[in-house]
C-alpha cells in the first residue's frame, strides 16, 4: 500500500511539473507549425507579385519556413529549461563544416541565385557563356544548359557563369551586320559604293534608323577596302548576312567592279645576266 502511495505520488509530482510543459510545448509545435506554413504562403505570394523566376520561388519560400520553424523549435526547447545557446553553437559548427565540404557546391548555388535575380540572359537567348556559344535552355540553381549551334548540349556550373564575361546576342532588339568589301584598284569606287547601297535600299530587312554606312575604310595590299555597316532587328542578323554577302558579289560584278585575289609581285634577279 505504501509502495502504490508513493508510486502515485511520483506520477503526480512529475504531472504537476512536466504536464503543464509538455502540453504548453504541443500547443507552441501545433501553432508555431501553423503560423510557418502562413508565412511559407506569404512568401510565396510576395515572390510572385515580385515577379521573381519560377523555379526560386519555393526554394526561397521553404527556406524561410525551416527557418521560422527552427525558431519555434527552439522556444519548444527553453520550455524545458535546455540551454539553447550550446545547441545554437553545435547547429553553426556543424553547419560551417557541411559549407567547407560542400564550398564548390554553394558557390554554384548562389552564382544560380544570383543569376535567376539580375536575369542577365533568358531561356532562348543565344549566349556566349565561359567561351561557350549557343541557345539557352535552362537556367538552374546550380548549372546552366546551352544547346550549341550544331546541337550540342552544354552544361556549365554557375559559377563559372557569374563570375565571367556573359555576351548575351538577344538582349537587344537590333544588331549590326558589318562587311569588309574588296574591289581592284582598277575600279571605280562611286560605282562600287553606288552599287552597295542600291543592294542595302533593296532589303527591306536592313533599317532606315539608324542609317547604313557604306565607305571606304582603307587601301589594302591588294584591293581598295570598303566598309558596310547594316542595321537590321536582332533575328534578322543572320539570314540578312548571309543573302548580304553574295548580292555584294554579284551586285559589284555586275557594276563591272572586282573582287581581286591577294597578289605579289616577284622581281627574279640574275647575277649572271647582270655580269
Amino acid at each position: 500500500m505504501e509502495i502504490n502511495e508513493e508510486l502515485l505520488g511520483t506520477v503526480v509530482e512529475l504531472t504537476s511539473t512536466w504536464g503543464l510543459k509538455v502540453l504548453g510545448a504541443i500547443a507552441v509545435l501545433v501553432v508555431g507549425r501553423i503560423v510557418c506554413g502562413m508565412i511559407r504562403k506569404g512568401t510565396r505570394r510576395a515572390l510572385a507579385r515580385a515577379s521573381l523566376d519560377e523555379s526560386l520561388i519555393p526554394f526561397l519560400a521553404n527556406l524561410v519556413y525551416y527557418i521560422s520553424f527552427a525558431v519555434v523549435l527552439i522556444a519548444v526547447l527553453n520550455l524545458f529549461g535546455i540551454q539553447t545557446a550550446s545547441v545554437i553553437a553545435v547547429l553553426g559548427a556543424a553547419s560551417l563544416a557541411v559549407g567547407l565540404a560542400m564550398q564548390g557546391t554553394l558557390s554554384n548555388f548562389s552564382a544560380g541565385v544570383m543569376l535567376l535575380v539580375f536575369r542577365p540572359f533568358r531561356v532562348d537567348d543565344f549566349v556566349d557563356l565561359a567561351g561557350h556559344a549557343g541557345s539557352v535552355k535552362e537556367v538552374g540553381i546550380f548549372s546552366t544548359v546551352l544547346h550549341t549551334t550544331d546541337n550540342v548540349k552544354i552544361i556549365i556550373p554557375n559559377s563559372r557563369i557569374f563570375g565571367d564575361i556573359v555576351k548575351n546576342y538577344s538582349a537587344n532588339d537590333t544588331r549590326r551586320n558589318d562587311f569588309l568589301v574588296g574591289i581592284s584598284y582598277d575600279d571605280d569606287i562611286g560605282s562600287a559604293i553606288e552599287a552597295i547601297q542600291s543592294i542595302l535600299s533593296q532589303d527591306s530587312r536592313v533599317l532606315a534608323d539608324p542609317a547604313s554606312l557604306v565607305a571606304v575604310s582603307g587601301l589594302g595590299d591588294s584591293s581598295v577596302d570598303i566598309v558596310v555597316r547594316a542595321w537590321c532587328a536582332t533575328p534578322d542578323y543572320w539570314p540578312l548576312r548571309f543573302d548580304l554577302t553574295r548580292r555584294f558579289k554579284e551586285g559589284l560584278e555586275a557594276a563591272g567592279c572586282s573582287i581581286p585575289y591577294p597578289q605579289r609581285d616577284v622581281h627574279v634577279h640574275s647575277p649572271d645576266r647582270a655580269a
